[in-house]
């Protein structure tokens, strides 16, 4: 699939948005493309407790909602609409879905895609 697609489908979901005192929504938008080429699509939500969640998770939980976990190619995209790569904990968090997700073509910058397992150099699941 060309990343732009994920991009494009990413950005009709950014946008900040305060949702309480407390909390904030949509600074960063994740798109998801799956093997049977679906593109599963999330926003961020930040809390002032750090209960929130990554855009790439919520992206997920809406895949995983749907049956699927295998994860061909993902981007997520800053407030500019710009890709930027993955924080570790959603890099280790896509790896776990499915063995395959090693394989998972991710956009960190315009122009520039790894793998997750290159990403993720020495991943402690490899030594079981």
């Amino acid at each position: 699939m060309d990343f732009q697609l994920l991009i494009d489908a990413a950005k009709q979901k950014l946008g900040f948005r305060q949702l309480s005192q407390f909390a904030e929504a949509g600074s960063v938008a994740a798109a998801l493309a799956t093997a049977d080429g679906q593109i599963y699509t999330g926003i961020c939500i930040d809390t002032s407790c750090s209960m929130g969640f990554c855009a790439e998770q919520a992206a997920a939980a809406q895949m995983i909602t749907d049956g699927q976990q295998r994860v061909l190619q993902m981007v997520a995209i800053n407030s500019a609409g710009e890709p930027i790569p993955p924080c570790g904990r959603c890099r280790e968090f896509i790896s776990q879905l499915d063995p395959a997700n090693h394989n998972t073509q991710v956009m960190i910058a315009a122009g520039k895609i790894m793998t997750i397992e290159e990403l993720l150099p020495f991943d402690w699941k490899a030594s079981k």
